[in-house]
């Protein structure tokens, strides 16, 4: 069910609402109701399938950040078990399965990426890391089966639009996928059980995994249980949220450093700027209204505090201004930043030479040898801010600076420097 309402009871849903976050909930007003009446508790997963997560989950991880903001306790669920099935939600295909040692690795991984937006410890409204394997790993199958099986129909499985999706498009949809749906359904009972959690966060495509949560709770116990979803964001060129021509734009450091993380968000297109800044910075809507209002050139100085706002929740006020102050050099003075992206090159390989092309490649400003090459065709090639034509020039020791380094530009925005090795 979707709705607009202009004002709620709970300082909560007043924040999120007014700072766009709300998508879907299951039962606007019994969720307003229970958060005005006192202190809740709500949680958010992730299956661990990767050693990060990314910008394209900010929304509701942000969303939980204002929870915990308005007196109420996070959790934060990894889906230790149910990363060992996948996800089908509007995949054209079988996610590929992980070991265990490859699901506890990234668990330990993406704690960073959490604890970066929300506060864990042991307080009345800390946030708590919790695994689905602790209480899915254990069940029995045969005796799950009967207790929980009737719960469940097909029916009202195959009418949710992430299973309909993949089965229009006639691509194979597993018994082991569908199992998903009821694994992440009982999640949520087993929590109001255990935690009395009344609320599950996420994205708007895993609607209908979260409804199962409430119907399986609501037929079990005669509980209602709510769910919020957050929109699935995309810029106003229509591109996916959080994806760039390098990849995903990763949440923690060692995956995509400060700098780049930086970059991101100054390359905002300026018709988001205001509803990122919403969505993405802890900054009061007021000043929000007076950056948003802004035009032409001005609309950068925007960006430019976007960039900082977000990479200060994200790695910290000093890495913030490390970035900030790269890019000031970087761009406005036409130097290079001591934190832009290098690589260190032995002396002996310089001495005779590496193509422009290999440069481009090493350093990460191209991922093959062909974008590279139409990079230099379209004249977006530099070495020392001078203009490439030739991706077999070499570059040498000669093109040190007096800095020690050699930089090299893909394009206005795309920046990395070469230095020798000591």
């Amino acid at each position: 069910m979707v709705r607009k309402m202009t004002q709620y009871k709970s300082d909560f849903l007043n924040i999120v609402a007014e700072r766009g976050f709300i998508h879907q909930c299951s039962n606007f007003e019994g969720l307003d109701a229970l958060l005005a009446s006192g202190p809740q508790s709500a949680y958010c997963g992730y299956d661990p399938t990767g050693k990060s997560l990314h910008v394209g989950h900010l929304v509701s991880i942000m969303m939980l950040h204002w929870f915990q903001q308005t007196g109420n306790k996070p959790y934060t669920l990894v889906g230790g078990a149910t990363a060992m099935i996948g996800d089908p939600s509007f995949k054209d295909k079988t996610r590929p399965l992980l070991t265990k040692d490859e699901i506890n690795a990234n668990i330990e991984s993406i704690k960073q990426s959490y604890s970066r937006f929300i506060r864990y410890g042991n307080g009345p409204i800390d946030a708590s890391m919790v695994n689905n394997a602790d209480w899915i790993l254990g069940l029995n199958y045969m005796e799950f089966l009967r207790d929980y099986g009737t719960c469940f129909t097909i029916n009202r499985m195959m009418s949710f639009d992430s299973v309909k999706l993949r089965l229009d498009r006639e691509q194979p949809l597993t018994f082991l996928e569908f199992n998903y749906m009821i694994m992440q359904g009982y999640d949520f009972y087993h929590l109001y059980k255990t935690k009395n959690i009344t609320i599950q966060m996420g994205g708007s495509d895993q609607w209908g995994n979260m409804i199962n949560g409430v119907d399986l709770t609501h037929k079990k116990i005669g509980k209602e249980v709510f769910v919020l979803t957050v929109p699935l964001i995309t810029t106003a060129s229509g591109a996916k949220m959080g994806k760039t021509e390098g990849g995903a734009v990763w949440l923690n450091a060692d995956m995509c450093s400060p700098y780049d993380y930086w970059q991101f968000w100054r390359n905002t297109e300026d018709a988001d700027v205001g509803r990122f800044l919403k969505l993405f910075t802890t900054l009061p809507m007021d000043e929000i209204a007076k950056l948003e209002s802004l035009k032409d050139a001005e609309i950068n100085e925007a960006k430019k505090i976007l960039a900082f706002e977000a990479t200060k929740l994200c790695h910290g006020e000093a890495a913030a201004n490390e970035a900030a102050e790269t890019a000031r050099k970087t761009f406005e003075q036409g130097g290079a930043g001591d934190n832009l992206p290098s690589i260190t090159v032995p002396e002996d390989i310089l001495k005779a030479g590496m193509t422009v092309i290999d440069a481009l490649r090493e350093t990460g400003l191209v991922e093959s040898n062909g974008e590279a090459k139409r990079l230099i065709q379209g004249g977006g090639a530099k070495v020392n801010d001078a203009s490439i034509s030739d991706g077999a020039q070499l570059i040498t020791v000669s093109d040190l600076t007096g800095n020690g380094y050699i930089k090299l530009s893909a394009g206005k925005k795309k920046h990395a420097l070469i230095k020798l090795r000591s």
